[in-house]
């Protein structure tokens, strides 16, 4: 790839540069070997499964999808489609596998077809004939089996060496899946998986999913109208969601039915099953305002209650807990005394000086978590997020250098992902113990053009925020510029991070001759539960307050022409930029929203009544967050662009809003994309949204 490509060519190109880096680690329990995904070269899409001996560096295939497919293309389930839809997977080829506990033996789908690959020896990956299509296979944690999960519903166990594939649950009704996450587990709890393996791998706990009370809608193909609608069960806000209940499943044909308060406690969360001790559940009232961890008797069925967490506002689910520690002990992350911290067994282990994100990996001397400074640091460190070993002495970084970093680890091998604002990408790093021994090379491309970007906060609210000015600006030549706002601006979204490939697009935007400014106001993560929290029920106030707050603050030492504001987003940044220009038009004079949810009564249960509550409680609340009530107040330049197969954020939103403008005689640009979802992963269509942008917003501004 020369340097004669475009930004937006490449960008779309590589999928946003993702392309060839590592990812997907799993580390042996002996520190020996690491598994990992990642694809020949930046521009190929179809990931290999690899494998890393930490002793010497090598690495070496142990799945290579074009030999075990041929040249063909991948043949998808829908419910693949889906389930990559849901985990925002653009990539092909190997894009998810599991392991024994050993880590020797791995198993994955390709094509709806289940393969296995020895990852301790470099023999070739081999088919195992099964009924199909494949769903999430998982190892035994032994090895002598594998389950997976079909397009048909049921759950299936096949011995390892293919001579024996049976069913262990089949659908006894319209609608029934077993061992599958439902859609709103999939896409608002961060739980893709439907069943989990005993550790002696004798029998497996196994979600039943009855998705029949859920209302159904239908994605058309309006540029294929020849093509049936596409069925959805679709559990909009206030309405029905999936049954889910839990069953143990023996190989030897026994089964257990688990029983909790499901009227009660109707959201299952979390399942964790590990030798630290029996079965964990997390199970969440619908309001999120309470929830159970309990444990399992897997023989009976029975279930007890270990801990109870009360909030009066919502309570947020974290990656890797709760669980286990070899010893016995229950980890999990609780908000205590106005900060986010990390428990084990009856102690609270971390305090306001960290805001604990996520536990990585438990082992017998400590908790590796994920963590960014908290309110009451000495040195708050913005927009960065750091790997610590915890224990009861204390938080000990293993992450020295600023920057955004993650890890995997077992035993004592570490492989520490870092991304920084001096360079593009990321490393990934293999420690022994705290010592470097290997890095995993990253075949990613190397971006065209390079972010400067300044992090700072603004306001008296100490905003996050990211500054980028044109390349080769100057001042006194150049003169106050043009503001671009591109805020994601909502929950789950920190875009202010200290690493340099997130603002990649921000940088292209500030070289078409605009100062770029990304703001995390309330309602973002990773500074606190206030700040998270400050946006109940008023997600619109609070998130656009914010974002003007940041913009007239910024304004105060930077080169910001206050006259000219645009604002762009994606989602809830699409939403925020509609919301901006209908509400604020004394402040933003153009926007281009994509995908914006303008009707939170057509978003998902979790999510909105998470934020909002139930809107037959709460009416009031969201028709002040719908857009289509202030469709008459539309003063300035809004572009609408929308995916007409988004299953995430559907198409009515933007139809629904365009048509109240139109009657309220408002001018305004719709853009449908056929055949795209929530996600843009289409290279050409990826790149002319960029390009299409750019236009939009320099005639309206006139520029």
């Amino acid at each position: 790839m020369t340097k004669e490509i475009s930004f937006p060519r490449q960008y779309s190109r590589t999928l946003r540069y993702t392309l060839g880096a590592p990812r997907s680690f799993t580390v042996s329990p002996d520190g020996e070997r690491v598994a990992f995904l990642r694809s020949r070269s930046g521009t190929d899409r179809a990931n290999l499964l690899w494998v890393l001996d930490a002793a010497t560096g090598r690495e070496h295939i142990a799945a290579d999808p074009s030999v075990l497919l041929g040249s063909g293309e991948e043949d998808l389930s829908a419910a693949e489609r889906a389930r990559r839809e849901r985990s925002r997977e653009g990539s092909a080829g190997v894009v998810a596998y599991a392991t024994d506990a050993a880590a020797d033996l791995a198993a994955f789908a390709l094509s709806g077809r289940l393969f296995t690959a020895d990852l301790r020896e470099r023999g070739e990956a081999r088919e195992i004939l099964v009924t199909g299509p494949v769903i999430d296979p998982r190892p035994a944690p032994d090895g002598r089996h594998v389950a997976y999960a079909t397009t048909r519903g049921d759950l299936r166990v096949v011995t390892a060496d293919g001579a024996t594939d049976r069913a262990l649950a089949e659908p006894d009704a319209d609608g029934v899946t077993w061992g599958q996450a439902e859609f709103i587990a999939q896409e608002e709890m961060d739980r893709s998986r439907g069943f989990w393996w005993a550790p002696e791998s004798d029998r497996l706990l196994a979600a039943r999913v009855d998705d029949s009370p859920v209302r159904r809608w239908w994605i058309a193909d309006p540029a294929n109208p020849d093509s049936a609608p596409a069925e959805i069960a679709y559990p909009a806000a206030g309405t029905a969601n999936a049954e889910v209940t839990l069953t143990v499943l023996g190989l030897d044909g026994s089964r257990a039915d688990i029983d909790w308060d499901r009227g009660r406690y109707p959201y299952l969360a979390r399942v964790h099953w590990s030798a630290g001790g029996p079965p964990l559940l997390l199970v969440q009232a619908r309001d999120q305002r309470s929830q159970l961890v309990l444990a399992v008797d897997p023989d009976t069925g029975a279930t007890r209650t270990l801990h109870v967490d009360e909030d009066p506002v919502w309570l947020d689910l974290f990656p890797g807990v709760p669980c286990w520690t070899p010893d016995g002990r229950l980890v999990r992350i609780a908000d205590e005394g106005g900060a986010r911290v990390l428990a084990v067994g009856d102690r609270v282990l971390t305090g306001a000086a960290l805001h604990i994100r996520s536990v990585l990996d438990v082992g017998p001397d400590d908790v590796l978590v994920a963590a960014s400074t908290g309110e009451e640091a000495a040195d708050p460190e913005t927009g960065q997020i750091h790997v610590l070993r915890v224990n009861s002495t204390g938080a000990v970084r293993v992450s020295s250098q600023p920057g955004v970093h993650t890890a995997a680890r077992s035993g004592p091998t570490t492989v520490l992902v870092s991304a920084s604002l001096d360079r593009s990408g990321s490393r990934a790093r293999v420690l022994r113990g705290t010592t470097p021994v290997a890095e995993i090379a990253s075949f990613a491309e190397t971006p065209v053009i390079s972010a400067d970007v300044r992090l700072v906060t603004a306001g008296k609210r100490g905003i996050p925020c990211a500054m980028l000015l044109p390349t080769g600006y100057d001042r006194d030549r150049d003169g106050l510029l043009p503001v671009l706002m591109d805020p994601y601006g909502g929950p789950h979204g920190q875009r202010v991070v200290a690493a340099r490939n997130p603002h990649l697009t921000s940088q292209w935007f500030a070289d078409q001759g605009f100062a770029v400014v990304v703001a995390d106001g309330r309602g973002t993560p990773g500074r606190s539960p206030a700040w998270e929290k400050a946006i109940a029920f008023d997600m619109a106030g609070v998130s656009l307050d914010d974002q003007v707050e940041a913009v007239q603050a910024l304004a105060e030492e930077f080169p910001l022409d206050l006259d000219r504001v645009a604002i762009r987003g994606w989602s809830y940044g699409g939403y925020l930029a509609a919301l901006a220009v209908l509400r604020r038009p004394d402040v933003f004079h153009a926007a281009v929203a994509g995908a914006p949810v303008t009707d939170l009564r057509l978003y998902d249960t979790h999510y909105t009544e998470r934020y909002l509550g139930h809107p037959d409680e709460r009416p009031d609340v969201y028709d002040a967050h719908a857009l289509i009530g202030d469709a008459p107040e539309l003063s300035r330049p809004l572009m609408l662009i929308h995916g007409l197969a988004d299953d995430n954020v559907v198409a009515a939103h933007t139809l629904r809003f365009s048509s109240a403008l139109l009657a309220a005689g408002r001018p305004h640009t719709v853009l449908p994309l056929s055949g795209v979802t929530h996600m843009t992963p289409q290279e050409q269509v990826a790149e002319n949204l960029l390009l299409l942008q750019v236009d939009f917003l320099k005639r309206s501004l006139n520029l």
